[in-house]
């Protein structure tokens, strides 16, 4: 992943756990130099992907797998995508996800119809992908717009796929942390994290006219301030 490239995995790892517990609470955590292990992350996603690319659908990876590919990576990911799918591809798509997920045809025209999402469970791992339809409103349209191909594994020749920016995943937490009467301490922290890490590289000019395009003005204000950003 090319994020801050000054800021390496153990050293993100220290700055959550400074932000939740103190800076003095990290000397109890021993230094093994382990970098993240998405073996299954990346089994569940890219039967997907790759079913994906061979029909022409466009798709971003948002939620937490681009958070922590940001900011500071967490124990449990969900598995977010967005995509612009169409009614006329669902058959195939169907079709070529057979021996990987359980899926529901009518569940995808139905989201397609609604611009809402549905979801994926892939049968080895086990584990849920949700894939949402892009809106066709200006935000939903401009964040797609930005996807950027960066690596999900910090090894030389990692594969690379389209992610949401850093902007558009910070906006999508806050936006999450309010839908969830502004309680979530792991959506917080995914904000603060993606904040800390990549503050340097941010369009700010970007974050701000969105943030107050959205109604989140206030509360991007209040991440910058407790991510002391100031």
């Amino acid at each position: 992943m090319k994020a801050n490239p000054e800021w390496t995995l153990e050293k993100r790892k220290e700055t959550i756990l400074a932000y939740n517990y103190g800076i003095t609470v990290i000397e109890q955590f021993p230094h093994n130099g382990e970098t993240m292990n998405a073996p299954d992350l990346l089994a569940t996603m890219i039967p997907l992907i790759d079913a994906f690319e061979k029909i022409g659908v466009s798709y971003s990876i948002g939620g937490s797998v681009a958070s922590s590919a940001y900011g500071i990576p967490r124990a449990t990911l969900d598995v977010d995508i967005v995509s612009d799918l169409k009614i006329h591809q669902v058959p195939l798509l169907v079709t070529l996800l057979e021996s990987s997920y359980y899926r529901d045809e009518e569940m995808m025209i139905r989201a397609i119809r609604d611009s809402t999402s549905f979801n994926l469970i892939h049968l080895e791992t086990l584990m849920k992908i949700d894939v949402f339809i892009v809106k066709d409103e200006d935000y939903p349209k401009e964040s797609f717009r930005r996807r950027r191909k960066e690596e999900l594994e910090e090894i030389e020749g990692a594969a690379r796929y389209y992610l949401l920016s850093p902007e558009d995943i910070i906006l999508s937490k806050l936006e999450w942390y309010r839908l969830g009467n502004y309680v979530s301490q792991q959506q917080w922290n995914d904000i603060m994290g993606v904040l800390k890490v990549q503050h340097r590289m941010l369009d700010m000019e970007y974050l701000r006219k969105w943030a107050s395009e959205l109604g989140l003005s206030s509360l991007l204000e209040q991440a910058i301030r407790d991510a002391d950003m100031e």
